[in-house]
């Protein structure tokens, strides 16, 4: 299995996350691209979060830099320098060029749990997201995967069954996102150093305020 695949991880540590589920497509609310309806449900969608007083451009952003503990290491990702010394405006790429070297060994155990924790100040912070997840009410959330050049859709989301008629596939994201709809809540744990990368990051800002 890939160091990336996040299989394992669901299936070791979020057993409840972990297998196919089948959707009727009639009844779905897709998450696809960005621009396009329903986008805000994307972790990449630009609803700036602010964490402790850091500003970060997206869930994504905040999920990301989770996975990390070694200061400079989260001060290049921060800077969007690669491992290979490029400049990356992409946050998933410049962190992917680090997660073999410097990838905390637990992250497999709090993978979900810190996309719940950047879903929840997502939620409390974008009125948005809270007006669109209000809207989906009624129906399934996918991340649909149809164009995705894999055959079988990744963890995160679905693809067409061959009925013909229904979605499938984990649809983890999904799941977490009718999850915070349905309660306006996501539970998670998370270890205590978790947010370590958040003081980092506060002292970075104090040294580019210092400079100003």
């Amino acid at each position: 299995m890939s160091f990336y695949s996040v299989a394992a991880f669901i299936r070791d540590n979020y057993p409840e996350y972990f297998g196919y589920q089948t959707y009727p497509i009639a009844d779905c609310v897709r998450i696809r691209k960005v621009a396009e309806e329903w986008g805000v449900f994307c972790n990449f969608y630009a609803t700036p979060i602010v964490v402790d007083g850091v500003a970060f451009k997206n869930a994504e952003q905040v999920f990301q830099l989770m996975k990390f503990k070694d200061p400079e290491i989260i001060k290049r990702i921060w800077n969007g320098i690669t491992a290979n010394d490029k400049i990356c405006h992409e946050v998933k790429r410049t962190v992917k060029s680090y997660e073999k070297a410097y990838r905390r060994p637990d992250w497999g155990s709090m993978i979900l749990d810190a996309l719940k924790f950047a879903l929840m100040r997502k939620y409390e912070q974008c009125e948005l997201f809270r007006t669109e997840l209000e809207r989906s009410r009624g129906r399934f959330i996918v991340e649909d995967q149809t164009t995705f050049p894999k055959a079988q859709p990744d963890c995160w989301g679905v693809k067409p069954a061959v009925d013909g008629v229904n979605f499938s596939g984990p649809n983890v994201l999904g799941r977490l996102l009718m999850e915070l709809r349905d309660r306006g809540q996501l539970d998670y744990r998370l270890p205590d150093d978790a947010l370590g990368y958040i003081k980092i990051l506060q002292n970075v800002r104090k040294g580019e305020e210092s400079r100003q």
